[in-house]
């Protein structure tokens, strides 16, 4: 079943609809996306890697029935691979047809090679013809000051100009989500344009509840066990503790194995789904799985 964001009329409401597609909400969060689908603001999230960002997203546009646009930031991204591109070796074959048809119009052929349909939309040009839609955008913290600045621009009018072509305005903004990890402070400026919430790793409670509703295959037991591990984990000082990805990861990497308990010997075997750094796991190893299991 889909929604028609404007139906949706309180948080609690927006928290059984993610929910039926497959993403617990607490409270909080649940109350900022409802904020920013009534509010026609973008939600900025910001929390630990693997803690749902992205996936929210991902839920609100399977919520929703739009289409979820991914702009994946890094560094020395532009406004041009962010917007559009023309397409060169297109334009070059329309060229190379005219001439061998005998065009010789120059003012013509010039035209023709920046019509629409050479034009390749990136994805915030997408988002703005697509309505509706949900524009994520990841990791802006990768991103540099200069994708900032112009990110601000974007998101205060949903209209970009292209010279050749003209002014495309978004007949309905999408809703647009930014995630960050915290790896650098994003400007002020571009938070005040935005809602804001910051996701913690959930209660134990909620891990289990979560790693049930996206595995259901996996036990009851199973589900406890692992939640509790990665609890446990993430007070120990680690270079990377596990987020919620993880314990998924965890959780289907035990049932691959066909393991009906997470023990010190599955979990040996296992860490490298939930450990990525090397360090930890020998931190983890050396302190005994025994410990980190104890009342599983």
């Amino acid at each position: 079943m889909t929604y028609d964001a404007t139906g949706i009329g309180s948080p609690p409401e927006l928290a059984r609809i993610l929910e039926e597609c497959g993403y617990l909400a607490d409270d909080g969060l649940a109350t900022a996306a409802f904020l920013a689908l009534r509010m026609r603001r973008p939600l900025f999230l910001e929390g630990e890697a693997g803690v749902g960002k992205t996936a929210l997203a991902a839920a609100l546009a399977r919520a929703l029935d739009a289409p979820l646009i991914r702009l994946q930031c890094y560094e020395g991204l532009d406004a041009a691979q962010a917007l559009y591109d023309w397409d060169f070796p297109r334009q070059l074959l329309h060229l190379r047809a005219a001439e061998a048809a005998g065009v010789t119009d120059v003012g013509r052929l010039e035209s023709e090679l920046y019509d629409r349909r050479f034009l390749v939309a990136r994805p915030l040009l997408r988002a703005l013809e697509t309505a509706p839609s949900v524009l994520l955008i990841d990791e802006v913290d990768r991103a540099d000051d200069e994708f900032e600045a112009f990110l601000l621009e974007v998101l205060s009018d949903f209209t970009i100009t292209i010279p050749e072509l003209g002014t495309v305005r978004a007949v309905e903004p999408p809703l647009v989500v930014l995630t960050s990890n915290r790896t650098r402070e994003v400007h002020d400026a571009l938070k005040r344009r935005c809602l804001y919430h910051w996701l913690e790793h959930p209660s134990y409670e909620r891990e289990v509840a979560i790693i049930r509703r996206r595995l259901p295959h996996v036990a009851d037991r199973l589900a406890g066990q692992v939640a509790r591990a990665a609890q446990r984990l993430r007070a120990e000082d680690l270079v990377k503790p596990p987020g919620v990805a993880e314990s998924l990861d965890w959780a289907e990497a035990l049932v691959a194995l066909g393991a009906r308990d997470l023990d010190p010997g599955t979990a040996a075997v296992t860490l490298g789904a939930v450990l990525k750094y090397r360090e930890d796991q020998q931190r983890v190893t050396a302190g005994g799985l025994d410990a980190l299991l104890g009342g599983g």
